[in-house]
């Protein structure tokens, strides 16, 4: 089941994405579906489920009229009825964003995770610069398990909202959850790969274990001792210990390795200067 807050948010949009003047309605069908559209917004959905159909039995079969029943069930839970319509909504104006963000919100609350990104796909594909949609999706890939395509959705939602806090929290758990993806990705190697070792070093120095991450980085450089930057990260962290010697001997083996690097080089005399003051 999806929270009601967001099944609100969702319904709110599709709402306000209805004509505000339904002319191409007949004219007798105009004021109960005004009247419908109002109850639904304050939630009275009995009534507002009532005046929808009576808009439909009398021919008032416009793609926005069945968008609103279907979020009537949708906010009872209701989710394959709310799928039906719409689906019918969408079959009778494919342009129409609405009903087919509801519809992956519906797709996603029946556990039909591909199906439902495949319908948020082809709406992001329609309003590029819409938030709800690209949310959805996000949320759909996250459901899926496909990191990098939520990252994708999160980073593009954080530029067409940059002053949401959330939309910045989101994207900083997507980014955790993608590192925790590649590692495990990496960890599947049998052997573990270098590069395996590699990362999990960056994640026990982010937290703070340096010692399990100098560990980690010399399994690396044991694995595969031409490997790029493992030296240069253990010759940082043992800058930082003060031990100079060991920091020295780390910095001109990176430096054997990938003799144009910049930032060994900077290090390296950064060293110099530091064990020239040292007593």
């Amino acid at each position: 089941m999806l929270p009601s807050r967001l099944l609100a948010a969702i319904a709110l949009a599709a709402v306000l994405a209805t004509p505000l003047c339904a002319d191409d309605l007949p004219e007798a069908l105009q004021a109960p579906f005004t009247e419908a559209v109002q109850a639904l917004k304050a939630g009275r959905l009995d009534e507002a489920e009532t005046l929808f159909r009576r808009v439909l039995d009398a021919g008032g079969k416009e793609a926005y009229v069945y968008n609103n029943l279907g979020l009537v069930y949708q906010q009872r839970g209701r989710h394959e009825a709310a799928a039906e319509q719409f689906r019918e909504a969408i079959r009778r104006d494919p342009a129409y964003a609405a009903p087919r963000v509801a519809l992956g919100a519906s797709l996603l609350a029946l556990g039909q995770v591909k199906a439902a990104a495949a319908e948020l796909e082809k709406v992001v594909e329609l309003s590029p610069k819409d938030p709800l949609p690209r949310r959805e999706l996000a949320r759909a890939y996250e459901r899926a398990g496909s990191w990098p395509e939520a990252v994708e959705q999160y980073r593009v939602l954080r530029d067409l909202t940059p002053n949401d806090p959330e939309g910045a929290y989101q994207l900083g758990k997507a980014y955790l959850r993608l590192s925790e993806w590649c590692l495990r990705a990496l960890k599947d190697g049998d052997p573990p790969s270098a590069r395996f070792y590699q990362a999990q070093a960056h994640t026990y120095r982010l937290q703070g274990q340096t010692d399990l991450a100098v560990r980690a980085f010399q399994r690396a450089a044991e694995t595969d001792p031409r490997l790029p930057e493992v030296h240069l990260s253990l010759a940082q962290i043992y800058m930082e210990q003060k031990r100079w010697a060991e920091a020295r001997q780390e910095v001109e083996r990176e430096l054997a390795v990938v003799p144009e690097s910049l930032g060994a080089r900077l290090l390296y005399r950064r060293l110099q200067a530091l064990e020239a003051k040292s007593p």
